[in-house]
């Protein structure tokens, strides 16, 4: 692919949609081996990821938020509470429940590693990327942007 003309009309739109999709996922592989991180399923991380961003939660809210049953929803808690990542307290409107909210230790997890995922992503720039090189990725994130709005 990377040898397609640059005549914009011949350009497969599929091999390149291929293309950008393991490009990112490569990527993304980087990215995580510049942390430490929890060996952590795609169930728990979108917990997780909710959690971070819409604040404390009961587990049936996490459960329909993420399309689970709540004893699935149950159980990846279970795990993420007996990691240390989360924790429960009592619902003030609902005592019956609990919510659920991420440690402050997991916190600084986050903030760790994203600041080692930054500076690693940062320095291959600069060392690989002559300014001009830069100033395309930097149009190109443009695009990417607008794919991901659609």
């Amino acid at each position: 692919m990377e040898n397609r003309s640059q005549d914009p009309q011949s350009v497969d739109a599929a091999a390149l949609a291929a293309e950008i999709r393991g490009v990112i996922g490569k990527l993304r592989r980087r990215l995580r081996e510049q942390t430490n991180s929890w060996d952590l399923t795609p169930s728990q991380v979108g917990t997780l990821l909710r959690l971070e961003k819409g604040g404390p939660a009961t587990v049936s809210g996490l459960a329909r938020a993420e399309g689970m049953r709540p004893q699935s929803m149950s159980s990846v808690v279970a795990m993420l509470e007996a990691a240390g990542l989360v924790t429960a307290a009592p619902d003030p409107t609902d005592k019956r429940q609990s919510l659920l909210s991420l440690t402050e230790t997991y916190r600084k997890k986050i903030r760790e590693d994203r600041s080692a995922r930054q500076d690693w992503l940062s320095r291959v720039l600069q060392a690989q990327l002559s300014p001009q090189e830069l100033a395309q990725v930097a149009a190109a994130v443009e695009l990417l942007k607008r794919l991901a709005e659609e």
